[in-house]
C-alpha cells in the first residue's frame, strides 16, 4: 500500500526557515513527478512546487526564490526547503504523487503537515 508521510512542519517567525520532508513507501519518487501542495484555511489546495523524474523543477510564483524542492532517490524522500517565510505561507502542506501513466493514474497524497508563520 502506497504511503506518503510528511514531517517537519511547525511554528516559525516571519523570515525564518523550515524544511519539510516526505517519505514514501511502495512507490518510487525517482521515476515519478512528485510535488508539494498547500491549503490555507478557507482556501483551495494549491501547487507549491514539483520535481520531475529528470530533475526539472517548477514553482508557484508566490514561492519562487524562497522555496527549493529536492529529492533523494537513495532514501526515496522528497524535501521542501522554505526560507524567508511569510505569514501568508501558513497552511497545511501536502506531498503528492499525481496521477500519471507511471502511477496507473492513481493519485497519492500524504496526510499533511501544518506550517504556521507568525508575524
Amino acid at each position: 500500500q502506497v504511503q506518503l508521510v510528511e514531517s517537519g512542519g511547525g511554528l516559525v517567525q516571519a523570515g525564518g526557515s523550515l524544511r519539510l520532508s516526505c517519505a514514501a513507501s511502495e512507490i518510487s519518487f525517482s521515476i515519478n513527478v512528485v510535488g508539494w501542495f498547500r491549503q490555507a484555511p478557507g482556501k483551495q489546495r494549491d501547487m507549491v512546487a514539483f520535481i520531475a523524474s529528470d530533475g526539472n523543477t517548477h514553482y508557484a510564483d508566490s514561492v519562487k526564490g524562497r522555496f527549493t524542492i529536492s529529492r533523494d532517490n537513495s532514501k526515496n524522500a522528497m524535501y521542501l526547503q522554505m526560507n524567508s517565510l511569510k505569514p501568508e505561507d501558513t497552511a497545511i502542506y501536502y506531498c503528492r504523487v499525481p496521477p500519471t501513466a507511471m502511477t496507473r493514474f492513481a493519485d497519492y497524497w500524504g496526510q499533511g503537515t501544518q506550517v504556521t508563520v507568525s508575524s
